[in-house]
């Protein structure tokens, strides 16, 4: 039987950080595994705000599994991650939220029951009636977490559709190429002339996929939407 080593705030933060740089970032992930939620949660949070993308986007995978993991145990204290990520994004916290929607569209992809509570609240950053999120880079983290979400849950993102379109028209390529990855595995009618539009778009962005950054364009991403869905 394998032994807990218990470590102090400091340290575990020090020991997360090595976990989340290290190359075979799956065997960091069992590693990062028998850690109490509780206990590893307030590192991973620190470091959605790391200037390293790579670091960023691994916290947020590690905090889906963590969490997720938590769901299951003890639904309420996920709740109340869920809830610290929302105020994230709320105005009054004072600060701006990086990576909070990408968290909470990642832990969503791994916890139906989570999923099934919030994703209305996600979908709502993006309705101009609802919680909507003016600032453009956190716009990008709620299109790539509405898009991690579709991709496993797209019944949930279903209501998502018609606030798509605006981002498929932006200026922003980011923009684009999120929005137009989160319709493509909608299939949804209204959004078709639009997919067809971007498959003509070969600007090229970086973005997360399958625990890697990559460079895709526009055009590549909603043919490889597409393709996959089929």
């Amino acid at each position: 039987m394998s032994k807990t080593i218990k470590y102090s705030g400091r340290k575990l933060k020090k020991k997360i950080l090595e976990l989340l740089t290290q190359k075979n970032f799956e065997r960091s992930l069992e590693e990062i595994r028998p850690f109490p939620a509780r206990q590893v949660i307030n590192p991973l949070f620190s470091f959605l705000y790391n200037s390293d993308e790579m670091i960023k986007w691994r916290a947020v995978t590690a905090m889906g599994m963590v969490v997720s993991r938590l769901a299951e145990q003890d639904t309420e204290s996920a709740r109340v991650i869920m809830r610290r990520l929302l105020w994230n994004l709320n105005d009054e916290s004072g600060g701006i939220g990086w990576g909070s929607p990408e968290a909470m569209g990642e832990i969503m992809a791994q916890s139906k029951k989570l999923a099934e509570e919030y994703h209305c609240i996600l979908i709502s950053y993006i309705r101009e009636d609802g919680n909507f999120i003016e600032h453009e880079i956190l716009q990008r983290g709620v299109l790539w977490g509405l898009g991690r979400l579709a991709r496993v849950r797209p019944e949930l993102v279903k209501d998502a559709a018609p606030f798509l379109a605006p981002y498929m028209n932006s200026e922003d390529a980011v923009h684009r190429g999120l929005a137009a990855r989160t319709a493509a595995l909608l299939d949804a009618e209204s959004l078709k002339p639009l997919l067809r539009y971007l498959a003509n778009d070969h600007t090229k962005i970086k973005i997360f996929l399958e625990g890697e950054l990559v460079s895709r364009s526009v055009a590549e991403l909603t043919g490889q939407m597409i393709s996959e869905k089929s």
